[in-house]
């Protein structure tokens, strides 16, 4: 099954790369119409570049030199015609949807291997894991965040909290928007979302999400219970359960484990959520390796229903965002 998926989505990219080429060659002929100059640069630095490679290889370092001048004198020459015409430098590169693996699906990675480009294993992550758990990301996302749904009121028997829901939303907005620009840190905390259902905070993963895509990272949205579930078939070797599974698990960029405490608990679950956990801290073969967790409980269930090393990690290595207030669902039916 998951082969079939891989064949499908590289046909689909090899239609991709193709309609872009085919665009690009269009475009490109119509301007050479209007600027036969650049098509002649062009043509130069094409041919210097083959002529240049001959040169080095005979060990003629004199002719070496001066063609290296005057292939960047061409250079600038071109750079200063698409200035003047207000174009871009990479105005004669095909618009590939992707500019990482130009819509061919694959990079090559630090040890010089061909492997799979975060664009197409995000889209493989969508089709056999996200499908059914992420939201819509074109509706929930920052542009959409609105803090005016959280009430101002301060309310300390309430709430158990010296500021207001909006005040605090708004905090944990920063929060979350520290965490995408530092995404890369080492150093930058994960994310623990606690609170009750309807505070926005499965809102506020997506939002994550959204932006983080933009950063070609790659997003993988689990709940609590089918991913331990997942974890434990794969374990005992239930057929229909892939060891990608695992895999992808412990070496997603961004791994999202939605409704932490509805899951059956049991020791063999302790241990693995313990593995999930302590091992994407450790960023693996220096790939950081982030993690937002999402639950119903409050800090001192989540002590009563988990392991000590569980509960240590996440005091140590998360940010810790309570979400408080009244349930937003029925705020937006009212209006």
């Amino acid at each position: 099954m998951a082969d079939f998926v891989l064949k499908q989505l590289l046909k689909e990219y090899e239609k991709k790369r193709f309609i872009a080429n085919t665009n690009f060659e269009y475009k490109k002929a119509s301007f050479y119409k209007e600027h036969p100059e650049l098509e002649d640069i062009n043509n130069k630095l094409n041919n210097y570049a083959i002529a240049l490679s001959k040169v080095i290889l005979e060990n003629n370092t004199e002719k070496a030199q001066k063609m290296k001048e005057e292939f960047e004198n061409l250079k600038l020459k071109k750079e200063t015609i698409l200035k003047n015409l207000n174009l871009p430098n990479d105005f004669f590169v095909p618009d590939y949807e992707c500019k990482l693996c130009n819509d061919t699906g694959y990079i090559v990675d630090e040890n010089n291997k061909s492997v799979l480009c975060n664009c197409i294993k995000q889209k493989l992550f969508n089709i056999k894991y996200n499908s059914s758990n992420i939201g819509d990301l074109n509706k929930e996302n920052f542009s959409t965040f609105d803090t005016s749904l959280y009430s101002t009121e301060i309310n300390k028997d309430k709430f158990k909290a010296n500021i207001s829901p909006r005040d605090n939303i708004e905090n944990v907005r920063k929060i979350a928007e520290h965490f995408i620009e530092n995404f890369d840190d080492p150093n930058e905390k994960n994310l623990l979302f606690t609170g009750n259902t309807g505070l926005g905070k499965t809102f506020l993963s997506n939002c994550i999400a959204n932006e983080l895509l933009k950063q070609d990272k790659t997003i993988l949205y689990q709940s609590a219970s089918s991913m331990l579930d997942s974890i434990i078939d794969y374990k005992f070797g239930k057929e229909e359960v892939s060891e990608n599974i695992y895999k992808n698990i412990l070496t997603v960029d961004l791994l999202i484990i939605d409704d932490l405490g509805t899951e059956n608990i049991n020791a063999l679950k302790f241990a693995e959520l313990f593995n999930i956990i302590n091992t994407r801290l450790l960023n693996q073969n220096k790939h950081i390796t982030k993690t937002i967790i999402s639950t119903n409980l409050t800090m001192e269930n989540l002590f009563k229903n988990y392991d000590e090393r569980i509960v240590s990690r996440l005091v140590g290595y998360y940010n810790i965002c309570r979400f408080f207030g009244d349930d937003i669902r029925f705020i937006k039916r009212a209006d």
